[in-house]
């Protein structure tokens, strides 16, 4: 059991000198627990005491499975608008709380399902279908999205739209039709502008704590309530019994669909967050059993009326700056949001509705990265249009139409660049060792009748064409090459079409006088090869290990010698 479960190894490797540190930073990060987790309850659409089921589950679930010590799980604010995009569809127009509760306890169930079987399985690196850009554009989109749907709730009113320029548009109908609650703007921008200020001056201070404490207390003192700010209200006492959800047949597929991009953000932001603390703890990432450890989370809160569940970097940042050692931190503090609940249900009762809000905006700031898109400006036009166009699809299709584009988007973007790799034609510098790329050396020297031509990707059926087509218009050339070696290190593999390709390209080139020659295969790419019998056509002797091998034999044959003018530019052709 110890080699299998982490919690039972931990507790039998536990220093003593860990227990005072792991406490404290356990009551510290209840502080944030709290009001973190009953607003990301109620950005999912849920009320807010399941965000205080979830955390409590979800953390002792990691605790026992998880192998990370340190990395919290819990409520997460990118998943929120994700949740609530499954399963506010299926609650109904009357938004049963009761209904929305189990189909987020459900959908938190299959997120446990794919990522159980997913971890035995061996897919821990589907984490890598979301590259960096459209990540970026993700979140930028997800960022704007929150800030938009609780505008109307840090001004104390609602709105009856869909979609982010709905909203918007409502939200604006709104205020310019008086329905906006002073007292509630006052609370709710004051509480988002002290937050801000004491995240950006006073790093080390709770602001989300002190904002709480603050709105709580100025409910009473300047009678909030009656001036028509809503507030919490007591929670349901007691604790969550085990329960099994119950919901229509009809509902699977949403929430299947719902479960798969949940558990991939989750998966894409555990293994992005533990890498970041493992390098500062020294401690390795192992990604399958990240998987094991967030379905258990998943599954531990959705037996007991929770919805799915992410890695939370700020939570993980606040228990390691508190001293957290290990996973004891994120037990105790699901031990103290039981005793308050159990014991004090009513602690949260005046809490302010919009300063509810003024924690999930402010969170939702932390999730947009807009020095990321000016960099993306800078250093590479095409990802910047990824980033825009995943920025977009969140914006104006949805959360989970947002993050389909987005994977769509990055396995597009890995299929353009084997399907158009960068090809160029090669020459000899004098002083400088090695055949180079003549863009960087325009003056570079080639050997009349022979042109040196990489390509730098595998050959498969998407670019075979591009293959052939670049080898021919570098044979058309006039007086036409006697040879084209191809600088095949970078070649890494030849599948069947290619290998049809390049026997049909060998005998149009040997018709024309121009023989198709390989240096520098790699091994198995050589005997590839050889297995499709390319040698039948092509002459066995044309392939040679390095390219200064095949140099040195196309001098011998024909008694070329170098200095036979310089490279024409023009006969290379690249990709972004």
């Amino acid at each position: 059991m110890a080699r299998t479960l982490p919690g039972i190894r931990l507790v039998l490797t536990y220093r003593r000198e860990w227990l005072a540190k792991d406490l404290v930073a356990g009551v510290v990060l209840t502080t944030l627990l709290v009001p973190q987790g009953m607003a990301y309850a109620e950005l999912a659409g849920l009320p807010p005491i399941t965000g205080l089921y979830t955390s409590i589950f979800c953390l002792l679930g990691y605790a026992m499975f998880g192998p990370s010590r340190i990395l919290l799980l819990g409520p997460d604010s990118s998943l929120g608008p994700m949740i609530a995009a499954t399963i506010l569809p299926l609650a109904g127009a009357n938004g049963d709380p009761a209904r929305a509760v189990a189909l987020a306890s459900l959908l938190a169930i299959m997120v446990a399902v794919i990522m159980i079987v997913a971890a035995v399985a061996k897919l821990g690196f589907v984490a890598d279908l979301i590259s960096k850009p459209t990540m970026i554009g993700y979140l930028n989109g997800l960022a704007l999205t929150i800030l938009v749907g609780q505008l109307p709730k840090l001004f104390g009113f609602k709105v009856d739209a869909n979609g982010l320029i709905g909203e918007f548009v409502a939200f604006v109908q709104g205020l310019a039709g008086g329905e906006a609650v002073l007292a509630a703007a006052i609370v709710g921008i004051a509480g988002t502008a002290l937050i801000l200020v004491l995240q950006r001056w006073l790093p080390k201070v709770p602001a989300v704590l002190v904002m709480v404490v603050l709105a709580i207390g100025a409910v009473p003192l300047f009678h909030l309530a009656q001036h028509g700010v809503d507030l919490v209200g007591v929670l349901p006492k007691g604790f969550p019994p085990l329960t099994i959800p119950h919901v229509s047949v009809a509902d699977f597929g949403l929430l299947f669909a719902g479960a798969l991009g949940i558990a991939l953000v989750s998966l894409g932001d555990t293994i992005s967050t533990s890498s970041a603390f493992a390098a500062r703890t020294g401690q390795e990432v192992r990604g399958n059993a990240e998987m094991v450890g967030i379905g258990v989370a998943n599954l531990a809160a959705g037996l007991f009326q929770g919805f799915p569940v992410s890695t939370s970097g700020s939570r993980t940042a606040v228990a390691q700056q508190s001293g957290a050692k290990t996973q004891l931190t994120g037990v105790t503090g699901a031990v103290l949001i039981i005793l308050m609940i159990v014991l004090l249900p009513g602690l949260f009762r005046n809490l302010p509705q919009p300063a509810l809000a003024a924690v999930v905006i402010t969170a939702s700031l932390s999730l947009a990265d807009l020095p990321g898109v000016a960099r993306l400006w800078r250093q590479r036009r095409t990802e910047f249009a990824l980033c825009v166009a995943a920025f977009l699809g969140v914006a104006l299709l949805g959360v989970l139409p947002g993050i389909a584009i987005a994977v769509g988007l990055s396995i597009l973007n890995v299929f353009r660049h084997a399907w158009w790799p960068y090809r160029t034609v090669l020459g000899r510098m004098s002083g400088v060792p090695g055949y180079h790329d003549i863009r960087s050396y325009p003056n570079a020297q080639r050997l009349p009748g022979l042109v040196l031509f990489r390509f730098d990707g595998p050959l498969f059926f998407a670019n075979a064409s591009s293959f052939r087509d670049e080898v021919r218009r570098l044979a058309r050339a006039e007086p036409p090459p006697a040879w084209i070696v191809v600088a095949a290190e970078p070649v890494t593999d030849v599948d069947t079409t290619a290998a049809d390709m390049l026997e049909a390209l060998d005998e149009e080139l040997s018709a024309g006088g121009t023989s198709l020659v390989f240096s520098e295969l790699k091994d198995p790419v050589r005997r590839k090869i050889e297995r499709y019998q390319l040698t039948r056509t092509g002459d066995p002797r044309h392939l040679y290990p390095t390219v200064e091998a095949a140099v040195s034999a196309f001098r011998r044959q024909t008694g070329a010698e170098w200095g036979g003018g310089t490279a024409d530019r023009r006969e290379s052709s690249t990709t972004d």
